[in-house]
């Protein structure tokens, strides 16, 4: 993967944005040390599954933010 330094990067930055547009990733680097790594953008397709596609496929607990409480309360006071 090729690496530029800042300075390199700050003048040839339209050139730079084509090249990880087309798919070729790229370092830049502060000092000889890499800072990002800069990959194209990829949006994200309307066909993509999201957060939320086992809506009425599973079933939470009323109480779930509560199991084990007593376990989590007895090894802290345990530890005291």
């Amino acid at each position: 993967m090729q690496q530029y330094n800042i300075h390199a990067a700050k003048t040839h930055l339209s050139a730079l944005v084509d090249k990880a547009a087309g798919g070729d990733a790229f370092i830049i680097a502060k000092a000889g040390k890499p800072m990002v790594k800069v990959i194209p953008y990829l949006p994200q397709s309307k066909s993509q599954k999201r957060i939320g596609f086992l809506k009425d496929e599973i079933e939470i607990p009323a109480d779930f933010d509560q199991i084990g409480q007593n376990e989590i309360i007895e090894a802290f006071e345990a530890s005291t």
